[in-house]
């Protein structure tokens, strides 16, 4: 096998880093932006007398990064060619994502609301592949344009990693001669919706709880007569965008059915997969970040005389974050590469236990880099001085809200003793 990076993939990265110099840096720099981003960070994001939502200036700052990264060429790196991207593979996003996140916290990549001059927008991809012929003539140019900005509406008050038990319920109605469901639940942590035109609403349309079908999306405007939001949920890390939304009463047509009725749960994991593996390969530049700039001062903090580095207790912890960083890498970038060699729907059969692991462990590895950090760096690491806090802070979260740690471990354990995946076979006469 070559672990070298293609020479194109070299070069694009060379590319980013002319770009972030050139564009992002500088804009960073003007009107005091730095206050997004050095110890003021969370008070300048945050509008708490708003309910603790995103300053209007801040969001503006993220957004005008983006239309820079899109006028060069970036931010759609990873569509497809058809919807106007470059086609970007998942090793190159895994190595691209990496590489942005290990340059530490800025305007080129900030995770707490998945910016990034290189989007992450795998509903783009799950739109493709689970749209049917009419739906992508119907919303395709919206979606492309960015006119459709949605949240995701799975999770529930009473239900999270166990999403097949789902309360929201979609029953047919038909209203003035139109064909239609009537929606009724209650989603939390439907991210965005104070920017959302529309939710991609989760609903049981048949079967029991437990059915893996049954289940069907519905793309609900977010202004739709019964959509509420009942309350923003304030955060570990702050400023925060995700309410509990209520559907009373919510009437949509045929046409605003995604996918094909009681088949919707594929939708879900078509995202998750795409999420978890980019996902880990930012926790894991995230994690080299944390290391680099710990070995950094090690060797430049003096106490009693010389160097902190040359402590073993110092040393030690950073050899074994570093190597768990090595192996991780390899893991992410052959899983990545698998799911570039088969067909989009076969990742959730063949290896979403391999996309699991990559996922629980890389945001567990980051959260332990971040704490030795602030360790190393001592009363200043703790300080928001110093980036480790928010980097904690901020990826604890995906050690659940990705799937929880203990329900990807779950996928794992289900593939290796054979309860699904490939050694299904292999222990059914057992």
């Amino acid at each position: 096998m070559d672990f070298d990076l293609s020479p194109d993939l070299v070069a694009y990265l060379a590319e980013l880093d002319d770009f972030i110099e050139r564009e992002i840096k500088p804009l960073q720099a003007q009107d005091d932006n730095e206050r997004f981003f050095d110890h003021r960070r969370e008070h300048a994001r945050t509008d708490w007398d708003n309910n603790g939502l995103p300053r209007p200036e801040w969001e503006a700052l993220l957004a005008e990064a983006r239309r820079r990264a899109d006028a060069a060429g970036h931010l759609r790196f990873a569509w497809p060619k058809d919807m106007g991207g470059k086609g970007g593979s998942n090793v190159a996003m895994a190595v691209i994502r990496e590489h942005l996140a290990a340059k530490g916290l800025g305007l080129h990549n900030d995770l707490q609301n998945e910016h990034s001059i290189v989007g992450n927008n795998p509903f783009i991809l799950t739109f493709k592949e689970f749209a049917t012929p009419e739906q992508f003539e119907r919303y395709g140019d919206d979606v492309r344009s960015g006119a459709i900005r949605t949240g995701f509406g799975l999770t529930e008050p009473n239900h999270g990693s166990d999403a097949t038990f789902m309360e929201t319920r979609a029953v047919p109605e038909t209203r003035d001669g139109v064909a239609g469901w009537l929606i009724n639940g209650e989603k939390m942590w439907t991210t965005g919706m104070h920017v959302a035109t529309h939710c991609m609403v989760f609903a049981r349309t048949s079967g029991e709880d437990g059915d893996a079908s049954g289940i069907t999306v519905f793309l609900v405007p977010s202004k739709a007569p019964g959509v509420k939001i009942e309350e923003w949920m304030w955060t570990f890390n702050m400023p925060t965008d995700h309410p509990r939304v209520s559907f009373t009463d919510v009437w949509v047509p045929d046409e605003a059915i995604w996918g094909v009725v009681g088949r919707g749960l594929g939708l879900g994991q078509s995202f998750v997969h795409q999420n978890r593996i980019r996902q880990a390969a930012s926790s894991l530049g995230a994690a080299v970040f944390c290391i680099e700039e710990s070995v950094r001062y090690a060797r430049q903090r003096k106490p009693f005389g010389k160097p902190l580095s040359d402590n073993q207790a110092i040393q030690w912890p950073l050899v074994e974050l570093a190597t768990q960083a090595e192996m991780l890498r390899l893991l992410i970038r052959k899983t990545a590469w698998q799911m570039d060699h088969m067909p989009h729907k076969e990742v959730e059969r063949q290896i979403s236990d391999k996309v699991s692991m990559c996922n629980y462990w890389g945001n567990r590895l980051c959260c332990e880099a971040a704490d030795r950090a602030m360790q190393v760096h001592g009363g200043i690491g703790y300080s928001r001085h110093k980036p480790f806090e928010h980097i904690y802070r901020h990826h604890r979260r995906y050690r659940i809200t990705e799937g929880s740690e203990e329900i990807q471990m779950r996928k794992v354990a289900a593939f290796l003793f054979g309860y699904m995946g490939p050694r299904k076979a292999e222990f059914a006469g057992l």
